[in-house]
């Protein structure tokens, strides 16, 4: 298998706004749900993810924080997107502070009192190993 830079596939990330976050429930299925990173696309191993205290994510991690992450670009008949799986380790932050380093205004239109919406918790995901595809290639970043 080919190995990669992380910074090199992070390159490739840029612009990816959406990510699969993909949990364990209770009775041990997987589950799937679509996370916007927000504008905060540049990837370094850590992504961050705000929701809300009663989204079935909290409780899937508070079980278990072994999750995945699925990203993709845009390809066509001419250009090659790139596929990266991401398999990492879940905390849930509840520190305003925190929340501050990581809020953008687009933010606002999902939690109607800003930062200080009731119930917000921030997700950060730390990568244990990131695969990637793009066209015929494929490999592991170097982490």
């Amino acid at each position: 298998m080919k190995q990669r830079r992380l910074a090199d596939i992070a390159k490739e990330m840029a612009g990816i706004d959406i990510a699969i976050l993909s949990t364990h429930t209770q009775n041990g299925e997987i589950a799937n749900r679509p996370m916007s990173n927000n504008g905060d696309v540049t990837y370094d191993g850590t992504s961050y993810y705000f929701t809300y205290e009663q989204a079935r994510a909290v409780s899937d991690i508070q079980r278990n924080p072994k999750v995945a992450l699925g990203f993709s670009s845009e390809s066509g008949l001419f250009s090659k997107g790139i596929y990266v799986a991401v398999e990492g380790t879940a905390e849930l932050i509840r520190d305003k502070a925190a929340f501050e380093q990581h809020w953008t205004s687009d933010l606002n239109k999902w939690f109607d009192q800003g930062l200080d919406t009731p119930g917000i918790v921030l997700i950060k995901i730390k990568a244990n190993r990131v695969t990637y595809w793009k066209g015929r290639e494929e490999g592991e970043a170097e982490l």
